[in-house]
């Protein structure tokens, strides 16, 4: 068999495909997830940091520390297998734990992550999630977990995976901070489905908040937003009324296309991302093929009457914010349209005032021509009288003399002006 070299990006992007593995988790078991972010530049982070404060957390334990430059890590610290995710914009921290507390969702099970330790995060907390993984009983016990555990009145609730689980959540935060999810696993499903199912909750949970910021970023935005919208409005009025001068027009809608601009070159980034977070959000609700259970409200009812709304207002921003900006991009060119004609009749009032100008100089530049005429010949005919004075002596007087020249010598002065002048023309 011919060798062929390998492409050197060949294993490392094939293995990539492989690299995130689902959890293995059966019921009983407690989980114990957290999402850390950077409060600013998050995608600019130094990652390098995240790695320290993973490593920290490994150190404390004695466990094996990850790759250089790894992405993801996952190992056993203690009786918590732990997995470790390092995303664009936060990083995600999973603990399973065999068996669950007596005491539903207490808060001495996110001790796994040391309060010092949690301190001194390079980032705030985004999200945290208690999940509660327990064998699948009755559905009149589970039932009273429900009403036990969540608040009745946002609580969604779905049988996933073709009957694999029913998993629940009210998605409030609890006293000790966290948002609460239930998992009622049957005794058909396998490890690996549980582990799919208990990530894909922990992805929704973690997306949907990251995709909320866009929408607190609106809610600052808005007011400012509305303020130039009828700025422009105004000025556009003031376009069509010709109540102000044009130029002034023109600075101040510069001015408002320059601030629509810079508001939608500093949100873009958050805006896309929201877009995007909200597809996994959706992708991920999805893939779990929900049922219903008792016919109360899934998560695809709850995200569509409580989380589609804000998403749907960050859209509408976006889109506000980019016709803004068209229509400013549009009145300035028809302003500046309005201005270069106005400029261009002043040019064409300026051309005809210096037509003028050129016809009276050049009437006067005749006149002067004239009048040179006259001077020169003068002259000349003084110098012409006294070249020919010797001719009075055979009888001539020098007035007959001079009278003789003058008419010639001004003809030929004439002549020789006109001929200069014919040359430079």
């Amino acid at each position: 068999m011919t060798p062929i070299d390998d492409h050197p990006l060949r294993y490392a992007l094939a293995n990539e495909l492989h690299a995130r593995p689902f959890p293995v988790a059966s019921a009983p078991c407690t989980v114990v997830f957290l999402a850390i972010k950077k409060t600013d530049a998050a995608a600019a982070r130094d990652r390098n940091l995240d790695m320290a404060h993973l490593i920290d957390l490994l150190n404390r334990h004695g466990a094996q520390h990850p790759q250089p430059g790894a992405t993801h890590y996952a190992g056993q610290i203690g009786r918590h297998w732990l997995k470790w995710e390092q995303h664009t914009e936060f990083v995600t921290y999973t603990a399973i734990a065999q068996n669950v507390s007596d005491r539903a969702f207490n808060p001495a099970d996110f001790e796994v992550f040391p309060p010092d330790w949690l301190m001194a995060s390079t980032g705030r907390r985004i999200t945290s999630i208690m999940m509660r993984v327990v064998e699948r009983s009755e559905d009149a016990l589970v039932t009273q977990a429900l009403s036990d555990w969540f608040e009745p009145e946002s609580l969604a609730v779905a049988s996933v995976l073709d009957d694999s689980a029913i998993c629940a959540s009210d998605f409030r935060i609890d006293p000790a901070g966290h948002m609460r999810f239930a998992l009622f696993v049957s005794k058909f499903a396998g490890q690996r489905r549980t582990g799919r199912i208990l990530q894909r909750l922990c992805e929704i949970e973690t997306y949907k908040a990251m995709s909320m910021l866009g929408f607190a970023r609106v809610k600052d935005l808005m007011p400012r937003i509305g303020e130039l919208d009828k700025k422009l409005s105004d000025l556009m009025v003031q376009m069509t009324d010709e109540s102000a001068a044009p130029d002034d027009l023109l600075l101040q809608l510069l001015s408002t296309s320059t601030e629509l601009e810079t508001i939608s070159a500093r949100s873009s980034f958050r805006f896309g991302a929201t877009g995007a977070y909200e597809a996994i959000v959706n992708q991920r609700i999805t893939v779990l093929r929900e049922e219903r259970f008792q016919g109360r409200q899934n998560f695809a009812d709850f995200m569509m009457r409580r989380y589609d709304p804000a998403i749907r207002t960050v859209k509408a921003t976006e889109r506000r914010l980019q016709a803004l900006s068209d229509r400013a991009i549009r009145a300035g060119e028809l302003l500046r349209t309005r201005v270069d004609v106005e400029r261009s009749a002043q040019n064409q009032a300026l051309l005809e005032s210096m037509d003028r100008r050129a016809d009276l100089a050049l009437r006067l530049q005749h006149t002067v021509e004239g009048l040179s005429v006259v001077a020169i010949s003068y002259y000349a005919v003084s110098l012409v009288s006294y070249f020919l004075y010797p001719l009075t002596k055979i009888g001539i007087s020098k007035g007959m003399l001079t009278a003789a020249v003058t008419v010639p010598v001004v003809l030929g002065v004439w002549l020789a002006i006109r001929q200069i002048r014919k040359r430079l023309e």
